[in-house]
C-alpha cells in the first residue's frame, strides 16, 4: 500500500520500477501532510491538481533522464519557487519570484516535484525553530522540544516522512541543528557548491542552501543534482561531486579534549557522543583530542562581532523603514549592526585570520573532526523563559563552521538512553564533501536507527562503484602517502580522495629503504615477487604536476600492474635506491610491515 511506503528515494526508486505512479506519490504527500495536522510545517502549499499535473507530464519512469523522477521536496522559504510567494517568514517582505532559484530549477529538471514552502526562524536568524510569526512547526519526535532551526519546517517535513528531501539553508547551524533534533541526515556542503541565486541572503559570505533527507545516499544524489558552477553568482565555485566510495583503510577523527568539550550539564548528551566516539574506534580509527577553543572564539565573532551587520544589509530596506515588521527577538539580534563601524569590521577580519591561523593548525592533525551536532536538548518553554540563551548553546559546534570554509554532514546516531535521537557532525575542509559522505552513509547504517520519526528501516547501502572524474587520474598509494599514514596529508590537501584497495599483481619486491624520516617503502617489479597491498587514490590532474614535485628520489610514479589484469599509476623504485635497504616482500603490504615493528 502506498499509505505505507517509505519516502527514500531508493524505495521510491523501486516502487515507481514495480508500477507506482508519480500522481499517486503526489496524492500521498498530501494526504500525510493532513494526516500531520501541523500547520506550522508550511507556509505556503502548491495547489494538489498542480502538482499532479506536473507529476502526469513527466510521462513513463526514466530514471536515466529525469534521476529525481518523481521524488517530492520541499523548499525552505527564503529560497524561491515561481508561483509560490517568499516570505522569510516575514509577511511584510514577501514578494512574488517570477522564476525558481537555481537549485530548485536543476531538482525539477531532473523531475524531482515541489510539494510547498516551510516554515522557518525569521529571515534564517534563529537555531531554535520558533522565531516565527507562523505557528510553529511541532518537533517530530518530541512536540515538548524545539524543532530547531533556521529550516524547522524543511527538517520537519523530511522527519515525518511527507517529502523525501528539503531544501534549507546553513549559515551558523540551520541545515544541522534540525536534522539532529529530528533524527534526520542535514548536509551543509562547501560553501559556493549551491549556488544562492534566487536564495534570500542572512550573511551573503557565509550562506549555502543546505539538504534534508533521511539517508545519506539521498542527500548525496541531491547534492550531484545541484552541485552545479552559476556564473551569475559571485560566490559559485566549480566543485566536484563524485560518487561515494568506501571509507579509505585508515582514518585520523579529531574530537574536542575534555577540558574544552561542552554539554551544558547534558551527561546522557555526553554518553551518547562518547558511544558514538567508541564505534569510530572500532571501526579502527584512531582518536585525536583537541582543543577547541580557537573554534569557539570564531564562532563568537558571527553573532557577537561585525558578520551580524551582513544581516543587517540583507534586510537594511526592510528593518530600516519597517522595524516593526520584524518579531522582537529578531529586531533585537540583527539592530546590533547599528552598533558596529566599519574599522570594527576590518579589525574583526583580521581577528578572524588570527584564530583561523590556530584552527588550520588543529585541522592538520586529523582527516576529519566529529562533533556532537548539538550539546544539549531545549524545550519550548525554555525557550518562552530564555529566547537567546538555548540559542546561542545550540549552535556550539555549528557556529565556526561556515567562517571557516569548512563542509559538514550531520547523521543520525543511536537514540540517547531517555528516547531523544542521538546525532554527530562531521566535518572537513572545503572540497570534502564526498568522503565525509562516505564515512557519513557507513556510520548511519551502523546505528541502525529508523528513518527521521518514521518506522522505516533504514535501506540497503547503495553500491560503491567509484571511478576517476574525467579531470582526475588514479594514482596507487603503496607507502607513507596511504590513508591514516605520514604523507597522506600531501594526497589530501590537493583535493585527492580515495578510491578502493587494491594489490599488485604477483611479480613485485617489497623493499623499506634506507633513510627517514618519514620511512619509505620501494616497490620493484621483478619476477619471483608477489601481491602487495595499495590504497588507488583520484588526484585532480590540475594537481598532479604539484604532487609529482614533492616525490623524492629514488622513488617516481609508473604503472603498476593490479592483481585483477588492470593497470594504474603508481610510486616504483629505481633499482639503484636499493642500496641498505631491507627486503619486506613477505609482509604483503608497508602497514602489516609498520605493525611488526611495534
Amino acid at each position: 500500500m502506498i499509505q505505507e511506503l517509505p519516502f527514500d528515494i531508493a524505495r521510491l526508486r523501486e516502487a515507481y520500477q514495480m508500477g507506482e505512479t508519480a500522481e499517486n506519490v503526489v496524492a500521498e504527500c498530501f494526504r500525510r501532510i493532513h494526516v500531520a495536522d501541523d500547520p506550522g510545517i508550511f507556509i505556503s502549499l502548491r495547489d494538489e491538481a498542480d502538482v499532479v499535473a506536473e507529476a502526469r507530464a513527466l510521462g513513463p519512469f526514466d530514471p536515466d533522464k529525469k534521476p529525481l523522477y518523481g521524488i517530492p521536496f520541499a523548499v525552505k522559504d527564503n529560497i524561491d519557487v515561481a508561483g509560490l510567494p517568499t516570505t522569510a517568514a516575514c509577511p511584510a517582505f514577501a514578494y512574488e519570484p517570477k522564476a525558481d532559484a537555481f537549485c530548485v530549477n536543476k531538482l525539477r529538471q531532473a523531475g524531482a516535484l515541489v510539494i510547498g514552502k516551510t516554515n522557518l526562524d525569521q529571515f534564517a536568524t534563529g537555531l531554535v525553530g520558533v522565531r516565527s510569526p507562523f505557528p510553529i512547526p511541532r518537533n517530530a519526535i518530541d512536540p515538548e522540544i524545539v524543532p530547531g532551526g533556521s529550516s524547522s519546517g524543511s527538517a520537519v517535513a523530511v522527519s515525518r516522512g511527507i517529502v523525501s528531501f528539503a531544501l534549507g539553508t546553513d549559515t551558523a547551524g540551520s541545515g544541522r541543528v534540525p536534522a539532529a533534533l529530528n533524527n534526520i541526515v542535514g548536509f551543509k556542503p562547501t560553501l559556493g557548491g549551491i549556488s544562492s541565486t534566487g536564495v534570500v541572503p542572512a550573511c551573503r559570505s557565509l550562506d549555502t542552501a543546505s539538504i534534508f533527507a533521511l539517508t545519506v545516499d539521498d542527500a548525496w544524489s541531491i547534492y550531484q543534482t545541484v552541485c552545479a558552477y552559476d556564473a551569475e553568482d559571485a560566490y559559485s565555485r566549480k566543485l566536484a561531486s563524485p560518487a561515494l566510495s568506501e571509507m579509505p583503510p585508515s582514518l585520523i577523527v579529531g574530537i574536542p579534549d575534555r577540558s574544552s568539550i561542552e554539554f551544558f550539564g547534558d551527561t546522557l548528551q555526553a554518553d551518547a557522543f562518547a558511544a558514538a566516539v567508541e564505534t569510530l574506534r572500532r571501526k579502527g580509527m584512531e582518536i585525536v583530542e583537541l582543543d577547541f577553543t580557537p573554534f569557539y572564539e570564531i564562532a563568537k565573532l558571527l553573532y557577537e562581532g561585525p558578520w551580524v551587520a551582513e544581516r543587517y544589509a540583507a534586510i537594511r530596506r526592510i528593518i530600516e523603514t519597517q522595524p516593526d515588521a520584524l518579531l522582537p527577538v529578531t529586531h533585537g539580534i540583527i539592530s546590533k549592526a547599528e552598533t558596529f563601524s566599519a574599522a570594527d569590521a576590518f579589525e574583526g577580519s583580521y581577528r578572524l585570520k588570527e584564530l583561523e591561523r590556530r584552527a588550520r593548525a588543529l585541522l592538520g592533525l586529523a582527516d576529519m573532526l566529529c562533533v556532537p551536532t548539538i550539546p544539549t536538548f531545549y524545550s519550548v518553554s525554555d525557550l518562552k523563559k530564555d529566547p537567546v540563551g538555548p540559542n546561542s548553546n545550540l549552535g556550539t559546534y555549528t557556529n565556526f563552521v561556515n567562517l571557516l570554509d569548512l563542509c559538514g554532514i550531520a547523521v543520525p546516531m543511536k537514540v540517547r538512553q531517555d528516547g531523544r535521537p542521538g546525532s554527530v557532525t562531521l566535518l572537513g575542509g572545503a572540497g570534502r564533501d564526498a568522503f565525509l559522505a562516505s564515512v557519513g552513509a557507513w556510520l548511519h547504517h551502523d546505528a541502525g536507527v529508523s528513518l527521521g520519526a518514521t518506522s522505516w528501516t533504514i535501506p540497503e547501502p547503495a553500491q560503491r562503484t567509484p571511478t576517476t572524474l574525467v579531470d582526475e587520474i588514479a594514482v596507487a598509494m603503496v607507502g607513507a602517502h596511504m590513508s591514516g599514514l605520514p604523507l597522506n596529508g600531501e594526497v589530501t590537501r590537493l583535493g585527492g580522495r580515495f578510491l578502493f584497495t587494491s594489490k599488485t599483481a604477483p611479480n613485485y619486491r617489497f623493499y623499506s629503504l634506507a633513510g627517514g624520516p618519514p620511512a619509505r617503502p620501494g616497490l620493484v617489479r621483478s619476477e619471483g615477487g608477489g601481491s602487495i597491498d595499495l590504497e588507488i587514490w583520484a588526484l585532480p590532474k590540475s594537481a598532479f604536476g604539484a604532487f609529482m614535485a614533492g616525490i623524492p628520489q629514488p622513488l617516481g610514479i609508473g604503472t603498476i600492474n593490479l592483481v585483477d589484469g588492470t593497470t594504474v599509476k603508481g610510486f616504483l623504485c629505481e633499482p639503484a635506491g636499493l642500496e641498505g635497504a631491507v627486503e619486506i616482500t613477505d609482509f604483503g603490504g608497508w602497514r602489516a610491515y609498520l605493525a611488526s615493528l611495534n
